[in-house]
């Protein structure tokens, strides 16, 4: 069956009613998405008590986009990314369903979450690389900055929503009844895809036979391409090293208010909400503003804003707590200005053709420090103390947001994105 296509100067005619369709249509997804996770929690919060089990629920989550991510990535760039997302968000769908049906049938047990999991987790390795592989075609390169702005909005939004509206929802009704919301909502955004079609980069390969291009070929091209790009390397190093930082600082947040500041839940709910209402603003301002003309300057000013939110936290005095809450607001105001225009700029910068591979190799290592900088943290917060994490996190998060301001081809990135990705995919293409 042949697949219909569209260049992307014909899409761009009308964009605005086309994407935002499709950007409608999959934020439902993510709500029904952010339901689900914490329906599942809370069953297994009620039903073990366990710390081991949420935390290798967690782990679960996570193993598909750390290990496969690099790889998924080259998948995505090789097939059409428009039935990539129908598959994903379909078998993300057909999965809750089923795990639905356990819950009805009363036969739920720990291992069908944890499968219900990795497979949710599995389509969602495909989705969000092909969906922001995609938006670069489905929008023009000067409004990818507020494009992302309003997409780092309705994520501080869901994450504001989704948890109280969740604890009504299974007070009103039952596990199996949430996840069903699930299934709607994905097929809700399954129906833009159907009718709508999506650009596809020129791949380089389209004039040879598939199999003089190999599939792990194209996986190597996709490391080549970063490495061999030094600015990109570099923002990539970066974005690891902030999110080693940074993980624990949430994760860790209940010791914080509990042992150091002598308070409760409440209080930790009003940590929680002020980070997503920062969240709202900050994405609200970038996609309003679009943030500086250099991008790279507007994510370092984030990266500088982010360091100092948590230092705050971690200098605030036991009797001021307020402190800590000003600067939860700052960092999730300063998380879109930070990610928003650093996302902008790869759909911009790097090749379409070689996006899904660049994106899912970003993603893949930063969520690979989730556990690693839990690991650590931990064992390090019980021997040193909660309050030194935040504050050697925030400064370090701050000496680099500086020091890249005097790195150039950091700070040169956007306008050498020309001449240093072209030979970088060139050396890659010459390698078996």
């Amino acid at each position: 069956m042949k697949i219909q296509t569209i260049s992307n100067e014909e899409f761009l005619l009308r964009w605005k009613p086309k994407f935002f369709a499709i950007f409608i249509g999959q934020a439902f997804s993510l709500f029904g998405s952010s339901l689900v996770q914490f329906a599942l929690v809370w069953y297994l919060t009620r039903e073990t008590g366990s710390a081991t089990v949420l935390a290798t629920a967690t782990l679960i989550a996570m193993l598909p986009q750390i290990v496969l991510g690099p790889f998924i990535g080259a998948l995505v760039d090789r097939w059409n990314r428009r039935v990539v997302m129908i598959v994903a968000d379909g078998s993300i769908a057909l999965t809750t369903l089923a795990l639905a049906g356990v819950f009805w049938m009363g036969t739920a047990q720990i291992w069908h979450i944890y499968v219900a999991l990795l497979l949710r987790s599995l389509g969602g390795a495909f989705h969000t690389p092909a969906m922001s592989a995609s938006t670069s075609l489905m929008a023009p390169k000067e409004q990818l900055s507020r494009v992302a702005g309003a997409r780092q909005t309705l994520q501080g939004l869901i994450m504001t929503v989704a948890p109280p509206t969740g604890a009504v929802l299974l007070e009103l009704t039952n596990t199996q009844s949430v996840l069903a919301i699930d299934v709607v909502t994905a097929l809700i955004a399954i129906v833009p895809l159907l009718f709508i079609v999506i650009p596809e980069p020129v791949r380089a390969s389209n004039h040879l036979d598939a199999r003089e291009k190999s599939y792990w070929r194209e996986v190597k091209e996709g490391f080549t391409y970063v490495i061999a790009w030094p600015g990109l390397m570099a923002i990539l190093i970066i974005a690891v090293a902030i999110n080693f930082l940074l993980t624990p600082a949430s994760s860790l947040m209940p010791l914080l208010v509990t042992k150091h500041f002598g308070l409760g839940a409440l209080e930790l709910g009003f940590t929680d909400t002020l980070w997503g209402v920062g969240m709202i603003a900050g994405g609200a301002l970038l996609g309003i503003w679009g943030g500086f003309k250099r991008r790279i300057a507007t994510t370092l000013l984030g990266v500088f804003g982010l360091g100092i939110g948590v230092l705050l936290a971690g200098f605030a005095p036991a009797n001021m707590f307020w402190m800590a809450l000003v600067g939860m607001a700052l960092t999730g105001f300063m998380s879109p200005i930070t990610n928003g225009p650093l996302q902008a700029f790869l759909q911009s910068a790097v090749k379409p053709e070689m996006q899904g591979r660049v994106m899912s190799l970003f993603d893949s290592s930063a969520i690979a420090m989730t556990p690693l900088s839990l690991a650590v943290a931990g064992p390090l917060s019980d021997l040193i103390g909660i309050r030194v994490w935040y504050i050697v996190g925030g400064a370090l998060c701050i000496l680099m947001s500086i020091s890249a301001r005097f790195i150039p081809v950091i700070m040169n990135i956007e306008e050498n994105a020309e001449q240093t990705a072209q030979p970088s995919l060139q050396s890659a293409s010459v390698v078996e």
